[in-house]
């Protein structure tokens, strides 16, 4: 935790060190996001592996705007009074998904805690229109808590998507310090639905907030006793100096370890290593888990 008192900062290791490949496949992707007006996690939320992800010509397509209604301590996405969202970004979603030619998509959002549903209503015509413009393309959605409402959950599970994902971020201990507009409960019970539905459960965890390995143990055990079935676990890093302050840097081996800890757990697919996020080398999980595009 953050004492008040000015610390050096450790430098980055050289496993956290990325660098461009391909070029011309980055521009590629993102003309194709900006054509269709729309906006990426991998931008706003400064992901380190925007490079490798847009230059492979996949990225995660963000709903609802580029401004959350929540303020959460690790997040570089803008916070505030987000604008009223397009009714018709569900179609140009479906047609950015085609013009990238996409086997799989990953949605995402920003928290909406404005709008009735929270958003859930658009993540479900988000679903239906890329089934619609692009039949056989597999559907990953990583969604907000939206307060744990089943009525809004199940709209979004009707939709049926290939994997329902929501974060659980970081240990029961460091929650309302992480996420003072979320909760460890709410979260858990969100996946527990999401299984209950019959959909893929889907979850991820930070490491470098404070937690130590044995909280992170706990909570992979909590995750697969709610019928959790992937998950992602990376380093935290902090976009800048007025988010949350970086406790450690976890290893490589330690990232390994809790890996094969989540396997012996019996998780189908799991991620984990420090540029891990939450839907990286998501397009090669559905083979590993079994699941198909509906």
């Amino acid at each position: 935790m953050a004492t008040g008192v000015e610390q050096e900062k450790p430098a980055r290791p050289p496993w956290l060190k990325v660098r461009l490949e391909d070029w011309a496949g980055f521009k590629t992707t993102e003309e194709i996001v900006e054509l269709h007006g729309l906006n990426t996690v991998c931008h706003s939320a400064h992901c380190p592996n925007i490079g490798e992800c847009w230059s492979r010509g996949t990225a995660t397509l963000m709903l609802l705007g580029n401004t959350c209604t929540r303020r959460c301590g690790f997040c570089a996405v803008l916070s505030g009074v987000p604008r009223a969202y397009d009714p018709h970004e569900s179609e140009r979603v479906a047609q950015a998904v085609k013009a990238m030619g996409l086997k799989f998509a990953v949605l995402t959002s920003v928290a909406r805690d404005d709008l009735p549903d929270g958003g859930a209503s658009v993540f479900a015509d988000s679903i239906r229109a890329i089934r619609r413009e692009c039949p056989g393309v597999g559907v990953e959605v990583l969604i907000p808590d939206l307060h744990g409402n089943k009525t809004h959950l199940d709209t979004i599970f009707e939709a049926r998507p290939d994997v329902l994902n929501h974060n659980l971020e970081t240990v029961e201990r460091l929650q309302r310090h992480v996420r003072p507009s979320a909760g460890y409960a709410c979260s858990l019970k969100v996946l527990r639905l999401a299984a209950d539905a019959g959909l893929v459960a889907k979850s991820g965890l930070m490491l470098g907030l404070g937690e130590t390995d044995g909280e992170v143990r706990e909570a992979l055990r909590d995750l697969k006793q709610n019928g959790v079935a992937m998950i992602t676990m990376g380093q935290y890093l902090p976009p800048d100096d007025d988010h949350l302050p970086l406790e450690r840097y976890a290893t490589p081996e330690q990232f390994d370890a809790l890996g094969d800890y989540a396997r012996k757990l019996g998780f189908q697919h799991v991620e984990s290593a420090p540029l891990v996020r939450s839907s990286y080398h998501s397009e090669e999980a559905p083979a590993a888990t079994g699941t198909r595009p509906s």
